[in-house]
């Protein structure tokens, strides 16, 4: 009996561009999903859409009309960005008209941006 040929190893693909695997949207996303909506394409509504938010620029994305002060506000969001603005929105843009005090939760402010990094 002869043995079957066997199959080429697998090669590992580059994860250097992946984009990172997809997470659930988490629980403390809910008040976000209040104002902002997050499929690619989809109108913004009181807030602008976050899809592909995640390495933009701060009041750059197109069908919203932003404050001056955040289309002024030279922001790139970063992880490190996001983080600081999610905590205190108004501390970090003041005149932004994102309405919440911000999220105090240092773990809920990391899912929902390990969340946006996924909208890509």
């Amino acid at each position: 009996m002869e043995a079957e040929p066997s199959a080429p190893a697998a090669t590992p693909a580059s994860t250097a561009s992946a984009p990172p695997a997809a997470v659930a949207r988490p629980a403390a996303f809910a008040s976000c999903g209040a104002c902002h909506t997050v499929e690619r394409g989809a109108a913004a509504t009181v807030g602008p859409n976050l899809f592909g938010v995640f390495g933009s620029n701060a009041g750059s994305k197109a069908g919203f009309s932003y404050s001056q002060a955040m289309q002024d506000s030279q922001i790139s969001w970063t992880r490190s960005n996001l983080d600081r603005f999610l905590a205190d929105p108004a501390g970090v843009v003041p005149g932004t008209r994102m309405g919440i005090p911000g999220t105090r939760d240092a773990a809920a402010r990391s899912a929902i941006i390990d969340y946006l990094e996924t909208l890509r």
